[in-house]
């Protein structure tokens, strides 16, 4: 029975999942923290990932468990990270710096031109250490070499050399951003970037000059997506440019959108100008002269045809009697004499007498009776 009671309870039971931080400004990753159901956003604790034991900070708590990952389960918090293991955090961060200056060095005297040296970066005892570099046109790089000098340099630390972004150098280094304000966005508050799109500028009507639309980074700005939601929910319900369109003042074509005021630039046809109008101002052009052509020639109430009926042709006018073709009872075909007889009729009947046997009549007789006479 205990055995049994046991099963159920794990059965049922609800892990305590925690969202944990390793840098800054960097990705949340989930973890099971269900052997410490007292965690609290700001706690430090020590959980091994695919780099080895890794220090990171709650970011947040969840009352209910998200979505599994791919494999099924989450891996465990090992433990409460201790003052001890804070100070030798620190102790290794401060060496970072000295390792990146080292490393650019040894990336010179070996003629990498082609590569930049961003940052390091220490587990936080020291047992990794990660050199993040990037390239100028994103081409892999066989840095063995350079790896080789560095984990002679640092044995104590397992070295490992990874190439980044664009864009994740960008957030690393900080700085102004192109917008003009103190900080970049993504050394601010993104943690992911979002794929962007030339066809987002467009959309919101901006500039595609490379000055307007690319980041410090080289790349599309990530503020472009920002508002691309609204804009291309906005732009559904206005006219597209050139399209033609009438207004309290008369007819005109589309020139310009400005989506979230929900207004379009309509040039006037007659006189030339420009003036913006509301959406609920503006009527469709093609849809009023559809509706126009439909009450000029009304449709037939037979076919619900308007232009090629032929309903009306084929019924006879009103009043008139049927013809005898008409009259006659259904498959009764009318025989019509041929010219010549009818017209023998006619002389007979005006005569009072019969018509005279045709020509064709007469030379059968002829024959028959020559016929005869040589039989006898």
């Amino acid at each position: 029975m205990e055995s049994t009671k046991t099963a159920t309870e794990t059965l049922t039971h609800t892990p305590f999942i925690v969202g944990i931080r390793f840098h800054r400004i960097g990705k949340i990753y989930h973890f099971d923290a269900s052997a410490f159901p007292d965690l609290q956003p700001g706690d430090f604790v020590i959980v091994e990932t695919r780099r080895g034991r890794q220090l990171g900070e709650v970011a947040q708590t969840f009352a209910e468990p998200p979505a599994p990952p791919r494999d099924g389960s989450w891996k465990p918090v090992e433990r409460r990270a201790t003052p001890r293991d804070l100070v030798l955090r620190q102790i290794w961060q401060k060496k970072e710096l000295q390792v990146t200056i080292q490393c650019r060095e040894k990336a010179h005297q070996m003629k990498l031109r082609d590569v930049k040296i961003v940052a390091s970066e220490f587990s936080f005892d020291g047992a990794l250490l990660t050199i993040l570099y990037s390239t100028a046109a994103g081409e892999k790089v066989n840095l063995n070499a350079l790896a080789k000098i560095m984990q002679r340099m640092y044995p104590h630390s397992s070295v490992e050399m990874r190439q980044i972004g664009p864009r994740d150098v960008a957030k690393i280094l900080g700085g102004m951003g192109a917008c003009g304000i103190e900080s970049r966005c993504c050394s601010t508050f993104l943690t992911e970037f979002s794929p962007i799109s030339i066809k987002m500028a467009k959309a919101q009507g901006i500039s595609l000059a490379p000055s307007e639309i690319t980041g410090m980074c080289g790349r599309l700005r990530c503020c472009l997506v920002y508002e691309y939601e609204q804009y291309a929910e906005a732009r559904k319900v206005l006219p597209k440019r050139n399209k033609r369109v009438v207004t309290p003042l008369g007819e005109g074509k589309v020139v310009d959108l400005y989506p979230l005021k929900q207004s379009v630039v309509v040039k006037l046809f007659e006189s030339g100008e420009r003036h913006e109008f509301l959406k609920h101002e503006l009527q469709p052009w093609d849809e009023l002269e559809a509706l126009r052509r439909k009450a000029a020639n009304p449709p037939c109430d037979e076919c619900d045809k308007a232009d090629d009926c032929d309903c009306k042709e084929a019924a006879p006018p009103k009043g008139s009697q049927p013809s005898e073709a008409a009259a006659l009872p259904k498959g009764v075909v009318e025989q019509t004499p041929p010219q010549g007889a009818a017209a023998s009729e006619d002389a007979a009947s005006s005569k009072g007498g019969s018509a005279p046997p045709s020509g064709r009549s007469r030379s059968r007789r002829g024959r028959r009776g020559g016929n005869r006479k040589r039989r006898r």
